[in-house]
């Protein structure tokens, strides 16, 4: 059954439908948007807003209108670049911008103070986004498939931070930085161009360390409660005297969970909580005991 045609505009003919439920969510995902329809800023109440796999070009400045919004989803579109009103968010929590056409993030985009996990996976940055930075209270932060090669010092600021993914970049020196990260749970450091690690035992709450393909003969040295994935991994744990850690379980294959839940550290459900095709680790749900 084909999705019937609005013009850009106004609201798609089955948005009041949608509303309807008492929800106040959008789905729009999958349908040949260049811009979003106007009509949607006007939504005040709206509080999740899927625009996924659309051909999405721009958004309008007055999606600062969406004052409720919780949860937005932009992955997989043609974005170069984001307006600053995206910015003006103030109870944002989750947003998802992977897959776009980004070189760089707006520089009020740290005025999202609300925000929990944030997935950039997949664009064109190079360096890491400094106004990221200021984000203390994000969780989750998906930065996999870009172009980064170093990481700030001051990353440590980022005491919130309990989940980076960082594979398929373009590191080839374990990043200083992240030894002073001692609050992360999982780390991804998938299809890089690393050599080898320090010791991560000052990695306190580490839990999960992926760093397959990559160009090391070993693991790293890391606390007995550490899940590997990676070369010599299975090897490695195999000799440890207590048992061998579980990984946490995979979060079921369906949509994003309630915005009120705290286990941000995964970002959401479905498909963008499953990582990227072709090896990296999938985003893991924290195991007992690892809330944030």
């Amino acid at each position: 059954m084909g999705i019937a045609e609005s013009t850009p505009d106004e609201l798609p003919s089955d948005a009041e439908e949608q509303l309807r439920s008492g929800e106040q969510q959008l789905e729009l995902s999958g349908r040949r948007l260049r811009r979003l329809p106007s009509a949607v800023c006007a939504l005040s109440r709206l509080q999740k807003l899927y625009v996924s796999g659309t051909g999405l070009r721009e958004l309008p400045e007055e999606i600062e209108e969406l004052r409720e919004l919780r949860i937005l989803a932009l992955d997989f579109n043609k974005l170069e670049r984001l307006p600053d009103g995206l910015c003006r968010l103030p109870r944002l929590t989750r947003l998802y911008l992977g897959g776009n056409r980004l070189l760089a993030l707006p520089a009020d985009f740290a005025q999202l103070q609300s925000l929990r996990c944030l997935w950039i996976e997949g664009n064109f940055l190079r360096r890491f986004p400094r106004p990221l930075l200021r984000l203390v209270a994000l969780q989750s932060l998906q930065m996999g498939d870009n172009r980064l090669r170093a990481l700030p010092a001051e990353l440590p600021r980022m005491t919130g931070l309990r989940g980076l993914w960082l594979y398929g970049n373009r590191f080839e020196e374990f990043p200083p930085a992240l030894l002073r990260m001692g609050r992360l749970h999982i780390l991804d450091l998938d299809r890089n161009r690393l050599g080898g690690f320090p010791d991560l035992h000052p990695l306190r709450a580490l839990r999960v360390f992926s760093y397959d393909h990559n160009p090391v003969t070993g693991p790293p040295r890391v606390a007995d409660t550490v899940f590997l994935v990676g070369e010599g991994a299975v090897e490695r744990m195999a000799e440890r005297d207590e048992p061998t850690p579980r990984p946490p379980p995979r979060r079921p294959a369906r949509a994003f969970e309630d915005e009120e839940e705290e286990d941000l550290l995964i970002g959401g459900g479905g498909p963008r909580a499953l990582g990227p095709p072709g090896g990296s680790l999938p985003a893991l749900e924290a195991a007992p005991g690892l809330g944030t």
